[in-house]
């Protein structure tokens, strides 16, 4: 017996674009992600546009509009990515600006307190304090 399928060109644009999504989570030994991202945007625009039917080609005012939401996703990706460093740059130099002076840490129910030694720098800078570095974020006050 003899079967034959026929897959519309929609049709085989999804099912190739779920196994791209499938071999993907395979090979990140992860689990596929429920959310699409800018990659994901760019790759089904792409495949509209190889399958679409050269006798009904996708309207100008669509493509366009699609063209303008990705050019917003990567903006907003961008600008996402930017306040993450002035985030980092920030936390570093409050970090700095707490050089030589006295703190109390919470470190869990006890209060450390003694005087800011040494700072690492980066996205999540430590203090040193009484010999042992502490996360920034459990500095509860800061006094000269």
């Amino acid at each position: 017996m003899d079967i034959q399928m026929n897959l519309s060109p929609a049709d085989l644009a999804r099912t190739r674009l779920e196994i791209d999504s499938f071999n993907k989570a395979l090979n990140q030994g992860k689990v596929a992600k429920s959310e699409l991202d800018k990659d994901d945007f760019l790759k089904i625009l792409i495949t509209q546009l190889q399958h679409q039917d050269p006798t009904n080609p996708m309207e100008d005012r669509e493509f366009i509009s699609q063209m303008a939401q990705f050019s917003s996703l990567e903006q907003m990706t961008n600008m996402a990515s930017s306040f993450g460093k002035l985030s980092g740059v920030l936390a570093s130099s409050e970090a700095q600006s707490m050089l030589g002076k006295n703190v109390q840490i919470e470190d869990g129910a006890a209060m450390i307190a003694g005087r800011v030694e040494q700072v690492t720098r980066g996205d999540y800078p430590l203090i040193m304090v009484n010999g042992k570095f502490y996360d920034l974020e459990r500095v509860s006050v800061v006094a000269e």
